[in-house]
């Protein structure tokens, strides 16, 4: 058995949600699943990045502490994440004093002693919404490019991670090796624009500011006056889960598994440069992957509050009773790995009907009404040709899983249910009677459970419909965490026990 730990970027918690948030966790999540519905032993963990000039600013403004607007605004991420059914098995806070903050103070103490902390003078560009300083390069004419608005000129006494040190070592490491390790980057593309970063040569980075500028934080060891900024004390999440370097490590979901971080390309940087820079420095070794998405526009353009294009998650759930599979399925259908994608609502509907509706459920509709009159049996038939195709079918299917690749996982489960389609119509098997008719059926029954299986990291609670309406025996444990999908089950006519179907009903709505 393989273990996995896959984490996704902590979320700002200074307001509700958004659709960002949603794209990188069902994407993780999808991933998640997969692994476990292969027998991996799986950790999957989110959480909230609570501290921060932004959570600060968006208390005042509100006036109320930050930890009252952390607390208040976590809810909504919780939740969401609840009704996306996001099968993560820790929630992390950086406010959490007893699990996240006891790592973190080792950290920085391993760090100072490494001798890569410096204390020293600043005078720079500091982006509020980016919680960074930037340089000249990082803004367009002058402006902020993630957040569209100039920073702030400031001078303080910072300390600073010396990772200028590392540009060489860094190099090797997503080129080659490390002192044995090496970090992959999901798609390449991002690879190439991580290296071109490190030809420009890397700058210190500024890892704390004055408790006068920024009180909302971890304290600096040894030192009250400063506050720890947002590096040392957000990416370090991913082992404080774990509890390294406490009384309380869980090593061995690092040490001893594949370890798989998922995160927009808007923080790849800091992934890719500053956070294996960290952990060479105090001992730990480097994740092997960074899986990194594309931003998610809205109707073509940048989704702003200014322009009215803001998609709310909670808008597009009630669009569909709360039922999740809907939006879990756009974003899995509609945006390669890696690229940008856009939401519209126009496509969401027309993909709902056409694929879901259609496609999907009017499929399984037809099949069962057709096995039902003629009693309800299943009689799979031994098939050499059906056999291959099967084996060859989940072959290619969990090569793009296992790559990360899961538009093409969706889209290969899709072409079946396309497969299917035509061969209904080609066949009409209304016309058929007795035995004939039934087996056939049957073949139809049996190829639209391996659908249900592929579905099932995707879009979990239609994939488990679509089993309990077929009957399937395993049907009722699908949605456990620890379901493996065996063997048996991906091989055509597998399950012996399965005699008979289930009741069918309409798997998707119409649209009001």
């Amino acid at each position: 058995m393989s273990r996995r730990y896959i984490t996704t970027a902590i979320d700002y918690p200074n307001a509700a949600p958004h659709m960002g948030h949603v794209l990188e966790k069902v994407l993780a999540d999808v991933c998640a699943r997969w692994f476990r519905l292969k027998g991996d032993d799986v950790r999957f963990q989110i959480g909230t990045d609570e501290h921060g000039t932004k959570m600060q600013r968006a208390a005042d403004k509100e006036g109320v502490t930050p930890q009252e607007l952390a607390d208040r605004n976590v809810e909504l991420f919780t939740g969401l994440y609840d009704r996306l059914q996001i099968s993560h098995d820790l929630f992390i806070r950086t406010t959490d004093q007893k699990v996240h903050w006891p790592t973190v103070q080792v950290i920085w103490k391993k760090l100072a002693d490494a001798g890569m902390l410096e204390k020293r003078s600043y005078k720079g560009l500091y982006c509020s919404g980016c919680e960074r300083f930037m340089t000249a390069r990082d803004l367009t004419d002058g402006i902020c490019p993630n957040h569209q608005v100039a920073p702030e000129e400031v001078e303080e006494e910072n300390y600073f991670f010396l990772m200028s040190k590392d540009t060489e070592n860094l190099k090797n490491l997503l080129t080659k090796e490390w002192d044995g390790e090496s970090y992959r980057i999901i798609p390449n593309n991002r690879e190439k624009e991580t290296l071109a970063l490190l030809d420009q040569g890397l700058e210190d980075v500024s890892f704390s500011r004055p408790k006068s500028s920024l009180d909302w934080g971890i304290p600096v060891p040894e030192d009250d006056e400063h506050t720890m900024y947002v590096w040392c004390d957000a990416l370090t999440n991913y082992i404080s889960g774990l509890g390294l370097f406490t009384d309380h490590e869980e090593r061995e979901w690092w040490d001893d598994a594949t370890v798989t971080h998922v995160i927009g390309k808007d923080i790849a940087r800091f992934h890719a440069l500053i956070w294996p820079s960290m952990l060479k420095h105090v001992g730990v070794r480097t994740p092997d992957e960074l899986l990194i998405h594309g931003f998610l526009t809205s109707e073509g353009q940048k989704m702003s509050k200014s322009t009215g294009n803001v998609v709310v998650p909670d808008d597009v759930l009630e669009k569909f009773d709360g039922n999740p599979d809907p939006i879990r399925f756009y974003l899995s259908h509609e945006i390669s790995v890696g690229s940008d994608g856009d939401f519209s609502w126009d496509r969401f509907e027309k993909l709902y009907d056409a694929r879901m509706r259609n496609a999907l459920g009017n499929l399984l509709n037809r099949v069962l009404i057709l096995i039902q009159k003629e009693g309800g049996k299943i009689a799979i038939p031994d098939s050499p040709s059906d056999t291959t195709q099967a084996e060859d079918g989940w072959k290619k299917f969990g090569e793009s899983m296992d790559s990360f690749e899961v538009h093409n996982g969706i889209q290969q489960a899709l072409a079946l249910v396309d497969v299917l389609n035509g061969a209904i119509d080609t066949t009409k098997p209304w016309t058929l009677e007795g035995e004939e008719k039934v087996t056939l059926l049957s073949r139809f029954a049996e190829s639209l459970r391996h659908v249900s299986l592929m579905l099932l990291p995707f879009v979990p609670q239609t994939a488990q419909a679509i089993a309990k309406q077929l009957g399937v025996p395993y049907a009722k444990s699908m949605l456990e965490k620890d379901f493996v999908i065996t063997e048996q089950m991906k091989e055509f006519g597998g399950q012996k026990d399965w005699q008979t179907i289930g009741e069918p009903s309409i798997l998707f709505p119409p649209l009001s």
